[in-house]
């Protein structure tokens, strides 16, 4: 197929690219949002086409893979032509969960039945209201990295960019709570903003390449998930696929996502932070929660899964 998509979220359209399509991702000189073109720091295959949006106007396409509202503008705007019944087959992609009071969370396709929705948890599929829009769930895939955890470091990873302006959603102040028990690395972009915010035990790094934060999420004797309202992240589910254990709180789609076996997930900060010191004594039970945290999510959150679902999708839309 031939598929249009914007490049909005690395991470989950690097996996989403390594189908067997040709892949169209809009460029605009700046690389801003609307037209950031390939990834840059990601391995996306050669299958991944940039288009301008007069290049756009005369391209084909099969169907156009949606993740933002205004999309739907961009596209008649840059091309001339409609999406959906009376146009080229569309399919949204939710990757958020609703925002505002819960009384407001219909969701902008609520009005339309003909570009179905697809969220990326059951969670987000039961807390918006889609109206008449088709909703179905297709889970995260991540590839394979291998097994490669040590724990050599007696520090806990977050990954999160923007946590000054995210505190609150990403759970900062738990993840300040938590690093007065034990030391918390903050990866990712705007962690050098923590530096007047930080207190003892809690350190900024700054944003690393993905291979390189893989490298250290193995490195790190566990991985944190502080967020409180968010779709279920990707570097949670890379962390488990590393061999890394984890501790989660107790939040919108994580209960569902993390099994037992793999790690602790609870909204009670003593019960992390207690489980956190008992690995640290305990190396060889940290190694076998990141086990079969491997296990479960090469089992569930797989590449080849997604890709078989979204190839499913994919042909009933533009059927």
């Amino acid at each position: 197929m031939r598929i249009l998509a914007w490049h909005v979220h690395a991470a989950w359209m690097t996996s989403f690219v390594q189908g067997a399509h040709e892949y169209y991702v809009p460029v605009l000189p700046d690389r801003g949002p609307d037209g950031k073109g390939r990834a840059q720091t990601y391995p996306w295959p050669d299958s991944v086409q940039e288009l301008t949006p007069e290049q756009l106007r005369s391209a084909d396409f099969d169907v156009v893979v949606l993740q933002r509202h205004h999309e739907l503008e961009l596209f008649q705007r840059w091309t001339g032509r409609a999406l959906g019944r009376r146009g080229v087959p569309a399919v949204y992609v939710e990757h958020n969960t609703p925002r505002g009071d819960v009384d407001d969370w219909r969701h902008p396709l609520a009005a339309r039945g003909d570009i179905p929705i697809v969220h990326v948890t059951q969670f987000n599929r039961t807390m918006w209201d889609n109206g008449l829009a088709p909703a179905e769930v297709i889970d995260h895939g991540v590839p394979d990295y291998g097994y490669q955890y040590t724990g050599t470091l007696d520090s806990l990873l977050v990954s999160v960019n923007e946590p000054v302006r995210r505190s609150r959603v990403a759970g900062m102040d738990l993840v300040a709570k938590l690093a007065e028990h034990v030391p918390v690395s903050v990866y990712g972009l705007g962690t050098d903003e923590l530096s007047g915010l930080i207190r003892t035990g809690l350190t900024g790094t700054g944003a690393v390449s993905q291979a390189e934060l893989h490298r250290r999420m193995a490195m790190h004797f566990a991985y944190l998930h502080p967020y409180r309202w968010t779709s279920l992240g990707l570097s949670l589910i890379e962390a488990m696929t590393l061999g890394v254990p984890v501790l989660v709180v107790a939040a919108t789609a994580a209960p569902e996502a993390v099994p037992s076996a793999a790690g602790v997930v609870s909204s009670d900060l003593e019960l992390l932070a207690s489980t956190a010191g008992r690995w640290l004594s305990d190396p060889a039970e940290a190694r076998e929660r990141g086990l079969a945290a491997r296990t479960h999510a090469l089992t569930h959150f797989g590449l080849p899964k997604f890709l078989d679902e979204w190839d499913r999708m994919l042909k009933e839309v533009c059927r």
